[in-house]
């Protein structure tokens, strides 16, 4: 059942270009334990192998296996009270975090008007694992954050909560850089 829920949601991420073959990362929390996307995974193919079992603060024999994400995982589970995480690299929004400090959501099924989407990582090195402390300090008032020209990282109760929050900062990207490539202003209503 788990493994059929992080294949479904992998498949649809990549289908739909918001990772590419070996990028992006999910979770689910368990209690006081995790299960992460094996680094380097293929989220289209997901099988049990690439599914990493760890602790939330301890290490176990397979840690190393885990995503490079790992640390910024875990700090959103200590910090928030997030049951599933998805990590994706979502072109449209990636482009516009390079200008912009927050994007604001629009037009968006299931999201209210308005909503804002912080970028963060400003003038900061971006690696992998990196700025675990300020994405889960994010979190706590957000359901999803992105990382300057990086990604982003969505939070639910289920990873589809978190996908459809990916799902839906990628929709609203796109049609704003759509417009932009257009010189074409949203009309008010």
């Amino acid at each position: 059942m788990i493994l059929s829920q992080f294949q479904t949601i992998g498949r649809d991420l990549f289908a739909r270009g918001l990772v590419s073959s070996h990028s992006g990362n999910l979770s689910i929390r368990l209690g006081d334990r995790i299960i992460i996307t094996r680094r380097g995974s293929m989220l289209n193919c997901l099988q049990e192998h690439d599914l990493i079992e760890t602790g939330i603060s301890k290490n176990s024999r397979s840690t190393p296996l885990a995503s490079t994400e790992l640390p910024v995982h875990r700090a959103i589970y200590r910090e928030t009270q997030a049951l599933a995480i998805v990590h994706a690299h979502p072109p449209h929004a990636i482009a516009l975090s390079m200008t912009e400090t927050e994007i604001v959501l629009s037009g968006v099924e299931g999201l209210s008007e308005g909503t804002t989407v912080p970028v963060i990582g400003w003038n900061m090195e971006i690696k992998p694992g990196g700025l675990a402390d300020m994405i889960s300090q994010a979190l706590k008032q957000h359901r999803i954050i992105i990382v300057r020209g990086h990604g982003n990282f969505a939070i639910g109760q289920l990873l589809e909560e978190a996908y459809n929050f990916t799902t839906a900062l990628e929709q609203s990207c796109q049609v704003q850089c759509l417009l932009r490539s257009l010189k074409v202003s949203p009309v008010e209503e």
